[in-house]
């Protein structure tokens, strides 16, 4: 099975178990007049729009670099996932307002058994299919998948918490609009973690550590003593195409030729070790 494949069966399974939740949600919600349910409803109806999100991530990594997008089409996926938090944020603060005016109203809910059968059976499907996305972003490295995974996760636990509330119900009146907030909470905090991830890649990330150590020893390795001390190590990010930038002092005795040999093998490792392609600026050092 091909890496991508992977990628596009976690996404059109996530899509149709999502939806299919969604409905079924939204209906035992409906009947039986429960804020929580019905939040948790487009909760999951949320997740279908993350894998919506992963599906085109990875068809545009397929579209290759153009005039325009010299750089490749990656951060069309980081746009399309600042839009869905957005929104998600919105539902959330949406749900909290309902859930607040439940509680200051007095307003109960009645879980009915089957109500509650159905949030048992989301609640383990929904770890079930965390547990695969968590699995398969691992095995081929897609942090999309992953972010996905623990999408789907919050989801599990949002569906055991009505499952806690509808058994506690006849004791408190007040379990319903406090789910409630509690559901809203986790859309909020889903969309506030989406948002600050996203906007950090898109506004630029530092080199990590590991990373710093990573292209040193891999220049060290490639040209011994003849490279220099290495850096202002740069990362810029276009969804799986990456392009480093980093400043490489070198005798400041050498001609131009042995220094542009220098920086042409320490790019070649670079690309070939770590999948990145990097530009090395010369300097004396």
């Amino acid at each position: 099975m091909k890496d991508k494949n992977l990628g596009f069966i976690e996404g059109w399974l996530s899509i149709v178990i999502n939806t299919a939740l969604f409905f079924v949600k939204f209906w035992a919600g409906t009947v039986t007049g429960s804020v929580a349910m019905v939040a948790d409803a487009w909760h999951t109806l949320s997740d279908t729009l993350t894998s919506v999100v992963v599906l085109v991530g990875f068809w545009i990594q397929k579209k290759p670099a153009d005039d325009r997008h010299p750089f490749g089409h990656g951060r069309a996926e980081s746009i399309a996932s600042l839009v869905i938090a957005t929104l998600l944020a919105v539902v959330g603060f949406s749900f909290g307002k309902e859930s607040l005016a439940r509680l200051v109203n007095r307003v109960p809910a009645a879980y009915g058994t089957i109500a509650l059968l159905i949030f048992v059976a989301s609640a383990l499907i929904k770890e079930a299919l965390a547990q695969f996305s968590i699995w398969a972003g691992r095995k081929i490295n897609a942090h999309s998948l992953i972010a996905d995974g623990w999408h789907h996760r919050s989801d599990a636990v949002a569906s055991a918490l009505i499952v806690v509330g509808g058994l506690a119900s006849s004791y408190a009146w007040w379990i319903d609009g406090v789910l409630g907030l509690i559901v809203s909470g986790l859309i909020i905090y889903t969309a506030a973690e989406l948002l600050m991830d996203v906007s950090s890649s898109l506004l630029g990330q530092a080199a990590s550590p590991e990373l710093e150590r990573q292209v040193k020893k891999l220049a060290e390795e490639c040209c011994g003593e003849q490279a220099g001390q290495i850096h202002h190590i740069h990362v810029h990010k276009y969804g799986d195409h990456v392009e480093l930038t980093l400043h490489m002092r070198v005798e400041p005795t050498m001609t131009v030729e042995q220094a542009h040999q220098i920086a042409t093998a320490v790019e070649k490792s670079l690309r070939e070790k770590l999948s990145v392609e990097a530009t090395v600026h010369i300097e004396p050092s």
